[in-house]
């Protein structure tokens, strides 16, 4: 999967010139494969979601929630070809699909269960969709490189957290949540992090040492507390795994837990570091 995604961005960059050093390579729509992509993969994300909202009994209008996912999740694509700001663009989306909503509820099921049923589907179109919408973002704005550091790093993180947690793992992180994390998964997400930090900062030139330093660091936990979030979700529905259709992982969302709640962050790190 991270060949995959790699081969992707990387395709995706020479599709539109990122990857050249010409400014006249550089062509002015930038991320229309990685947008694709993410469009694709948010459609199993939110069943996933909505399976695991029906345990609790409550209904998640997917195919509204789907669709104003996929329109947020791809914004920053859509940003390019309109003049609209942004923040006028996101108020308005997020407005018609409140409405959306209610109408959905009061079609299918009245007034039964309004608060549960439009408040979960409000919560998923945030947690996928606009989450979601950072990845492009860093993409489109800070190029493949920024955007591989980010998710390398993360899920680099995941597997310092795995191997050092499973080796040496005694100190529990978080016991209500996740018993099997660890403090010394933790240590161990932070050193691989940060190695995989400054290879980056330095091989591509992204930022200076002591910035991919402490890009490691922030990330490591960041990317740890992504997977708590998901962990939280799942323990409230007494799931193990949000679905299982990667094998070895879970579900979509068990894949892309850390980097999804990690995206905002790193989108504002290279936003401040003045990239």
């Amino acid at each position: 999967m991270t060949l995959f995604f790699t081969g992707v961005v990387i395709f995706d960059g020479w599709f539109d010139g990122s990857l050249t050093t010409s400014a006249a390579d550089n062509k002015s729509i930038q991320g229309t494969i990685l947008c694709v992509l993410i469009a694709i993969l948010v459609i199993p994300a939110q069943l996933e979601f909505s399976k695991l909202a029906e345990t609790r009994g409550i209904n998640i209008f997917t195919p509204l929630v789907t669709t104003v996912s996929i329109l947020f999740a791809t914004s920053w694509y859509w940003f390019q070809f309109i003049a609209f700001e942004r923040e006028v663009c996101f108020v308005l989306l997020a407005t018609f699909a409140l409405f959306g909503l209610l109408l959905t509820q009061y079609i299918y099921y009245g007034t039964t269960g309004v608060l549960a049923n439009c408040g979960a589907s409000c919560f998923s179109i945030m947690y996928v969709g606009i989450l979601s919408a950072f990845v492009p973002a860093i993409r489109i704005e800070y190029g493949i490189w920024a955007l591989l550091m980010f998710v390398f790093v993360v899920k680099f993180a995941d597997i310092g957290a795995y191997i050092t947690g499973s080796l040496f793992g005694k100190h529990q992180f978080s016991p209500k949540i996740s018993p099997k994390k660890s403090w010394e998964g933790m240590a161990g997400a932070i050193v691989f992090a940060i190695l995989i930090a400054l290879l980056f900062g330095r091989v591509f030139d992204i930022m200076s040492w002591m910035s991919a330093t402490v890009f490691g660091i922030c990330f490591a936990f960041i990317g740890q507390l992504g997977d708590l979030a998901e962990s939280l979700i799942k323990r409230d529905t007494g799931q193990k795994d949000s679905s299982n259709s990667v094998p070895g992982f879970g579900g979509m969302l068990d894949v892309i837990d850390s980097p999804l709640a990690a995206a905002p962050f790193a989108y504002l790190f290279f936003r401040l570091s003045g990239m």
